[in-house]
């Protein structure tokens, strides 16, 4: 039976948020105040503090978020991903539809981690699409997705019938155009200051320059400008899913839907000189927001917060045990986090293994204090090939001690081959961090040089962009 006792199947509205970083949502203590209508809503829910999304980009992102497996048995790391998931896997959406839910997905068809729905409907969620030059993404999102929850709440009271709806909303991704006022919301200052110049090495880096400053203020100099364009996009469309709350709420059926909130990966800044993008596992990419909420249950499940590791792997089977489904008869990697919401222990994780294959291919091993990553090919950045951070000391990632701390490369470097080793007896596959390294950049081959990779990864416009990112 599920934590939240309840006569009929609960619905799913499933708020799946792309790069949306944990930490600059005021639901998680941000001084900017981005997201008041989700913490609003959330304060009776259920929050964690610390979720993980430890395989960038948003592929192996939502592949893993909506199985609940990890890479090696999804077999998917890469954003250009070839293929369909590991034989055998079943998404969330595979699995409600087999027991009677309706199930619809706005704005992820045709990537593997949206696969399984049964209706697909999309919308314009990405750079300039009306007269006053800005992204009005969520508002896009809503105009198909409020009549589509009519139709399925109507078809809910009518037939008991429960549904998923699964929306991915894309207003924090590049490029940052939120609409008047969010779009002045956060900055009144100088952004073009001639004598400013933190954004030097962007102007520098030939890759994402021209696609970068294309949608920024011209002549920008500022990155705090930058920085609240991204923190304006989360907070217009914390006010768009107010919307869809609110309509939810009109419908009637508030009390019997399971309402989520997550994100495929969170989003580097200015950060580590990767420019307003998701690349780079350093934890502005890794930390991600995981909550929920049924409202009016009484039960011990709402109204915490839970400062215990997670990661999108735990997604699948906690949400299985609130609606009341034991009988899948899969092997989750992922835990059941229902187990910890009641008091009970459970099996902490506070290690893992980390992987990126966006515009760099690397890995590495994270723990509590130390960060490990390590280049499987040169990288376009002209990073080290081995970095090691002291994320108590060092929690910004920048001070690296790779050659200071040997002893220490070595030990995290035993514990993660130990891992991938596990972990490719247990599911009886390589790990797809190399079987992909001839595929995940989109070019057939991996990179010989940082200077091949710079000069091949040239992002382009806005248009470019988009193509690049849906390259097969």
């Amino acid at each position: 039976m599920s934590c939240c006792e309840n006569k009929n199947k609960l619905n799913v509205l499933f708020f799946g948020i792309d790069s949306l970083r944990r930490d600059h949502m005021s639901l998680y203590g941000y001084k900017r105040n981005t997201t008041p209508n989700i913490a609003k809503y959330l304060s009776d829910g259920v929050i964690f503090e610390n979720c993980f999304a430890p395989a960038i980009p948003t592929t192996p992102g939502y592949s893993s978020m909506m199985t609940g497996l990890d890479i090696f048995s999804t077999q998917t790391v890469a954003l250009r991903h070839h293929g369909d998931l590991a034989p055998g896997v079943k998404t969330l959406a595979e699995i409600l539809g087999e027991r009677g839910y309706n199930t619809t997905c706005v704005g992820f068809e045709g990537n593997v981690g949206g696969r399984g729905y049964q209706k697909y409907l999309n919308f314009d969620g990405w750079g300039p699409c009306r007269p006053d030059g800005r992204s009005h993404k969520a508002e896009n999102l809503n105009d198909v997705a409020l009549p589509e929850l009519d139709r399925l709440a109507n078809i809910y009271k009518d037939e008991q019938k429960p549904f998923f709806l699964f929306l991915r909303h894309m207003d924090p991704h590049a490029p940052y155009l939120p609409p008047a006022p969010f779009s002045e919301m956060f900055y009144q200052g100088d952004a073009c200051d001639p004598d400013n110049t933190a954004l030097k090495n962007l102007y520098d880096f030939k890759p994402f320059r021209d696609f970068i400053l294309s949608w920024l203020p011209e002549g920008i100099t500022d990155p705090e400008c930058a920085i609240a364009q991204y923190d304006g996009e989360v907070a217009y469309m914390d006010a768009c899913i107010q919307i869809i709350l609110e309509k939810l709420a009109a419908l009637g059926i508030e009390e019997e839907t399971l309402v989520v909130f997550t994100s495929d990966h969170g989003e580097t800044l200015n950060d580590h000189d990767c420019f307003f993008d998701h690349h780079g596992i350093y934890d502005p990419t890794l930390v991600v927001p995981f909550a929920f909420k049924i409202k009016g249950y009484g039960c011990d499940c709402m109204g915490k917060r839970f400062a215990d590791i997670c990661q999108h792997k735990d997604v699948v089977p906690t949400l299985l045990d609130i609606l009341g489904i034991d009988d899948t008869g899969i092997n989750f990697d992922g835990r059941n986090l229902t187990d910890l919401i009641k008091g009970n222990p459970i099996k902490q994780e506070p290690e893992m293994y980390i992987t990126e294959a966006t515009w760099m291919r690397k890995h590495g091993w994270r723990t509590p204090e130390w960060k490990l990553i390590v280049a499987l090919e040169p990288d376009f950045h002209f990073k080290p090939a081995v970095e090691l951070y002291n994320l108590i000391n060092d929690p910004e990632e920048y001070d690296n001690l790779a050659e200071k701390e040997p002893e220490v490369v070595k030990f995290l470097t035993e514990r993660m081959n130990n891992f991938i080793a596990k972990r490719e007896k247990e599911t009886g596959k390589t790990n797809p961090m190399i079987t992909n390294a001839d595929k995940w950049n989109g070019f057939g081959k991996p990179f010989e040089s940082s200077e091949e990779a710079y000069n091949s990864l040239y992002i382009g416009g806005i248009s470019k962009a988009k193509q690049l990112q849906q390259k097969k």
